[in-house]
């Protein structure tokens, strides 16, 4: 888990002739991207970085002008997971439960976690079943348990 690399941000186009990009923001946004200053194992160093609306406009020293803005469009900002800040008692990175098994109270396989999504209440975890349907169910941290999460089952009729 330690290694595996976490998206913080998408360069989505240029801005402007000079080499800057926007950044679609994700996690923490403009303030996790700003506590690193080397993305995907050292190919891209960040110069500068300020906002733009519910985006990020950054520099970096490899992207000289606009064309290589351009060709960068797509390319994901990435972090070793190792090098992000260490949780709180109760708090996990949404990174961390993509891949967890999930089980009911009694030990029943449910599915495994495909994404986790936040629409304002709290976070629900978006489930595969072994049959391939979806299903989705709410978590909290009191139901993580290590390599899996435990929930009612009764999300998963």
């Amino acid at each position: 888990m330690a290694d595996r690399p976490i998206t913080l941000a998408v360069i989505v186009g240029a801005h402007g002739v000079t080499g800057e990009v926007r950044l679609k923001l994700f996690g923490s946004g403009l303030d996790g991207v700003k506590e690193h200053k080397s993305f995907n194992d050292g190919a891209l160093t960040l110069t500068s970085l300020r906002p733009q609306k519910d985006m990020g406009i950054a520099r970096f020293a490899e992207v000289a002008d606009r064309n290589a803005a351009e060709k960068a469009r797509g390319t994901e900002l990435t972090v070793p997971r190792a090098a992000l800040p260490p949780l709180a008692e109760g708090e996990y990175y949404y990174a961390d439960l993509i891949g967890l098994a999930v089980e009911s109270e009694t030990g029943e396989a449910l599915g495994t976690v495909r994404n986790v999504e936040n629409f304002g209440a709290g976070d629900v975890l978006d489930i595969a079943r072994a049959d391939g349907k979806t299903f989705m169910a709410p978590v909290a941290a009191s139901e993580i348990a290590g390599e899996r999460i435990v929930i009612d089952a009764a999300w998963a009729e």
